[in-house]
This record gives structure tokens, sequence and C-alpha cells, in this order.
């Protein structure tokens, strides 16, 4: 289950965009909305609390991964520059619908990871991330040697996620976790 005090990660501000206080934003979400629509955000700095902001607007710029957005009191490019590497954040109770076979990334973070090995499930490891940079990768931490692999988060390795009874289960490809 999700746990409605945590906050998640979307996006990285990574620099200042012209001199009207807007900002560059690095997104780490698939939702696009979350840099277009207004409304309030939450900007982190380091470990600190964070705190409320309103989004005014914000576009994607063509072609990149990366939104120029404009916060409510930022109206300088001096202001914009005091919130380089921000992290925006959103509450985790938040979080939008999703389909069937879809997974949010907190879903999936402590889940037991399981092979299936001459007709039994043999727990080899435990999810401790997620690496989401254009294809989302598992890290798995594996229980034999502590061990971190990636591996890549697609119907044919990971072909069956059971968020209900904590676990996942890999399909991997020879080699892959001696990797």
């Amino acid at each position: 289950m999700i746990n409605k005090n945590e906050w998640l990660t979307v996006g990285l501000i990574t620099s200042c965009h012209g001199i009207n206080g807007q900002v560059k934003v690095k997104s780490l979400s698939d939702f696009e909305e979350r840099f277009l629509k207004p409304g309030i955000r939450w900007l982190q700095k380091e470990n600190e609390l964070p705190s409320k902001i309103e989004l005014i607007s914000g576009f994607k710029q063509p072609g990149k991964e990366t939104f120029i957005v404009k916060f409510q009191g930022i109206n300088s490019r001096n202001n914009a520059e005091q919130l380089k590497k921000f992290k925006i954040l959103v509450k985790a109770d938040t979080l939008p619908k999703l389909k069937k076979e879809e997974f949010h990334f907190l879903e999936l973070v402590n889940l037991e990871v399981k092979t299936l090995e001459n007709n039994e499930l043999k727990k080899i490891g435990k999810v401790i991330n997620l690496e989401n940079e254009k294809n989302n990768l598992l890290v798995i931490e594996l229980f034999k040697n502590q061990k971190k692999v990636l591996i890549p988060f697609v119907k044919e390795i990971v072909p069956l996620v059971d968020i209900k009874n904590n676990f996942l289960i890999i399909n991997p490809p020879n080699g892959l976790l001696e990797l």
C-alpha cells in the first residue's frame, strides 16, 4: 500500500530559463500534466522539509523530456536561480489512477523478487529502486550476495507483478543476474 505521508519526486529543476523567473525542469514522471496544469506543487531543497508553491503555467520543450515552468512569486532570473537543484514533489496519495497492468514506482519498491525454477518459486531478492531514464529499470538487490542488478521492467522479463501479495516474478535472460 502507498503511504499517504510519503513524497514522490516527479521533477528536478535544472536551470533558469529566460529573465522572467521561469525554470527548466527535468521530468521524472510519466504524467506530463504535473508540469503543465496549474495548481499546488511542493519544492524541496536537498533534505529540507518540502514547501508549498503554486505552478502558474508550463510547456514541454519540443523533442525533449524537459519542461519550462513558471511558479507564483518567482519573477526574476535571480529568483529562479535560487531554485536550481530543487526537487518537485507530490504527495503519494495524489497519484493518478492507473490502468490495469500499470504500477506506480512506490508500489514496486520493497516487493520481493522471485523466479520460477522447476515449477517452484524461488526468492532471489527485493526491489530497492527504479531508474527511469527513458526506460524503466528495476534496481534489485540479490539476497545471496547483496549485489544490485538492473532488470528491464518489461512484460517479457517481469511477467507478473502481485502488489496484493507483495512480490513480482522475473524471467531473466541467461546471464542477466550475473552481470
